[in-house]
């Protein structure tokens, strides 16, 4: 058993933690379950869309939704995502409601949707409980507004963020170490060193996971190389190389999959570059296929540049 369990830990993804959370309870095993665990918490995003998600017993779905440190970028997502599970078996689930609705922080949602939207729901203005705990919400949502007094309700209160600072990386020297700021112990922990040391690589977290791309390795070769480190397990592990070599380049997260941007390369036939020509090309790379792929180019080639994405767009500057 417990050689199956490490190697379910080895392939946890976003993906499947939702399924390894119900097998690992079923089985007992601890660790996996631990992992799992934390991994839709970090996922959230990604989990609360997916069929696995309306699939979960209640009891799961109301521990999961509840939680402390679900990260969610929206609380709408979380109202949603309730809302979905409940239509998906209506019959059986309506009766559940009111305990799901209290799992949500009504009161952080944008006040229009909460009218509108929250208010206006025929489920909730039909059942008495339901419609109570939403008219709370209301009193809270307008003396958030209207800064009156301190609002002490549950449906107010802010989720803890489990976010983690990472320093890794630099321009001027190569460099191996990786190093995790543990804000509230105001300590800098030395981690799990960079298997092969660079500089002027990129960095990008996708989930639980730290994807390092490129940079300029021993006698300044430019690389390929893409290092994953994962904060559950605190190991390196190798993923498929980039299509081109860069360094100085940028990259973010979009729609779970990562894009490198920009940056410099050596001079090839193919491509004709040198350290001294930004380039153009753009890359995906997905995490559930390991491979990546050319995407729409730059218009101007960059270098050093600073890439975000909001909005389902890249944002390169």
């Amino acid at each position: 058993r417990d050689a199956c369990a490490d190697f379910l830990e080895k392939n946890l993804h976003p993906t499947n933690c939702l399924g390894m959370l119900l097998l690992s309870d079923a089985h007992q095993c601890t660790k996996l379950y631990e992992l799992s665990w934390r991994m839709c918490l970090t996922n959230f995003q990604t989990i609360g869309k997916t069929e696995d998600f309306l699939q979960l017993p209640k009891e799961f779905v109301v521990q999961l939704l509840a939680h402390e440190e679900l990260e969610t970028e929206d609380e709408r997502m979380v109202y949603e995502s309730a809302m979905n599970w409940i239509n998906y078996d209506l019959n059986k689930r309506h009766c559940y409601l009111p305990e799901l609705l209290q799992t949500v922080r009504l009161a952080l949602l944008p006040a229009i949707y909460l009218m509108e939207n929250v208010a206006m729901e025929e489920l909730i203005i039909k059942q008495k409980k339901s419609k109570e705990l939403v008219e709370e919400a209301i009193r809270c949502k307008l003396k958030i507004l209207q800064n009156d007094g301190v609002v002490t309700s549950m449906c107010a209160k802010p989720r803890k963020t489990g976010h983690s600072l990472f320093l890794l990386g630099g321009q001027t020297f190569m460099c191996d170490k990786l190093y995790l700021v543990d804000q509230k112990a105001k300590e800098i922990i030395p981690k799990a060193d960079i298997p092969s040391p660079r500089k002027e690589f990129s960095a990008c977290a996708i989930g639980c996971k730290v994807y390092i791309t490129g940079g300029r390795g021993s006698e300044n070769g430019v690389s390929k190389d893409v290092w994953v480190y994962d904060t559950l397990h605190e190991e390196w592990s190798k993923a498929a190389p980039m299509l081109v070599a860069r360094f100085g380049h940028g990259s973010a997260e979009l729609k779970h999959c990562l894009y490198v941007v920009g940056g410099h390369t050596a001079a090839t036939g193919s491509l004709p570059a040198s350290p001294s020509v930004s380039l153009k090309q753009v890359e995906q790379y997905d995490p559930a296929t390991n491979k990546w792929t050319m995407v729409a180019p730059l218009r101007d080639g960059v270098s050093n540049a600073a890439v975000v994405s909001a909005k389902l767009k890249l944002f390169a500057f």
